[in-house]
């Protein structure tokens, strides 16, 4: 789809020159037989240029390339209409682009709302004053959370306010279902439990778009096709507690450090296993987390998930592998998202960890 949307945007820029061409006597211009001054030619020539700008844009995917698309073609189409006679059939090009155009404006508009939630939420204060995490801060930790802490490498280092989180992967909704490629990013806010998750995918070879907002204990799931028009939303008191579930998830996963926190409590089921129950705004959720004798967190289970096809809670499950280097600390790079119904468990996620930062002041 890019690759005919540019080849469209390249073809109706070029065919902008022969009005410039016509206007100027440069040659002969058949296909045009009404008379173009030298003042619509100039007209002609800037739509030209300003054609093949949103077709850079397009290219080197800009963001705001459809803004610049949406003025060419309002100058294509008022030349159009002057000379409709010779020039009436680029207004299915103009068609075409301003659709094109319109679905980037709805994808850049859509994006722009989880980055004004972002924005918003790095003004939260600092929960725990940005000192660092010692020992004496993990003193009535479980063993095997204080050695996983150790192990990942948080100790002498600051204390986490936030943090962000950039994946790549792939997602389905069952085994019927294809793959679908994405990419995301997300940002977690500690002060007040906060979880923003964009994420971008590919459906038979259409964009999909979506926005996971978790903050104030109350959560929804927004998934897009084009970023425009609704394939999937819920919200309500199910979702508020599934995302509780993975706000703690990612806490456990991508954030050991945050393990302190005061609104969970712990208990001990053997050296490597431990229950842990969080808390927040009247929710308490319930996980296992599982450890191997290196100290790494290699499971993370829970039954308070609620899984939407199956209208019920399900055990779901996060199991991790391929600890490696992350901007200084030692963690999973890689994640899979499991749900276990009665007859079958089902993997409709992989996750791919790209990037991780702690204590973040600006949106990047």
């Amino acid at each position: 789809m890019r690759i005919v949307l540019l080849l469209i945007l390249i073809v109706h820029g070029l065919i902008h020159l022969l009005g410039f061409v016509k206007a100027f006597r440069f040659f002969d211009v058949k296909q045009l037989t009404q008379n173009i001054s030298k003042h619509f030619g100039v007209l002609w020539i800037l739509t030209f240029v300003l054609l093949i700008i949103a077709t850079i844009l397009f290219a080197f995917k800009n963001d705001y390339w459809w803004a610049i698309a949406f003025i060419a073609v309002f100058a294509s189409q008022v030349l159009i209409i002057y000379f409709w006679k010779d020039a009436k059939f680029g207004t299915i090009a103009n068609v075409m682009i301003f659709v094109a155009s319109f679905i980037g404006y709805e994808t850049w508009s859509y994006y722009e709302k989880y980055i004004n939630d972002v924005k918003h939420s790095l003004q939260q204060k600092e929960y725990s004053q940005n000192t660092m995490l010692t020992e004496t801060d993990i003193q009535q930790l479980p063993e095997a959370i204080k050695k996983y802490i150790r192990y990942t490498g948080c100790i002498n280092k600051p204390k986490v306010n936030n943090f962000k989180i950039e994946f790549s992967g792939k997602i389905r909704k069952n085994e019927q279902s294809e793959w679908m490629p994405f990419t995301s990013e997300q940002y977690n806010f500690m002060a007040e439990p906060t979880r923003l998750f964009f994420m971008k995918a590919v459906m038979k070879h259409l964009p999909v778009a979506g926005y996971h907002c978790f903050k104030n204990g109350i959560a929804f799931m927004d998934i897009r096709l084009f970023s425009l028009f609704k394939v999937q939303f819920q919200k309500g008191t199910e979702m508020d507690m599934a995302e509780t579930v993975t706000f703690f998830n990612d806490m456990c996963c991508m954030a050991p450090a945050t393990l302190i926190d005061k609104r969970i409590s712990w208990s001990e089921k053997d050296k490597n296993t431990v229950t842990a129950t969080f808390t927040n705004k009247g929710i308490s959720i319930t996980a296992d987390l599982y450890f191997n004798n290196k100290g790494e967190l290699v499971n993370f289970i829970s039954n308070d998930r609620y899984a939407a096809d199956a209208g019920k809670k399900l055990q779901w499950a996060t199991p991790l592998k391929n600890y490696k280097e992350i901007n200084g600390y030692k963690l999973a790079g890689y994640a899979e998202a499991i749900y276990s119904y009665p007859d079958r468990d089902l993997c409709y996620g992989t996750f791919d960890v790209v990037s991780i930062k702690y204590n973040c002041y600006d949106y990047e």
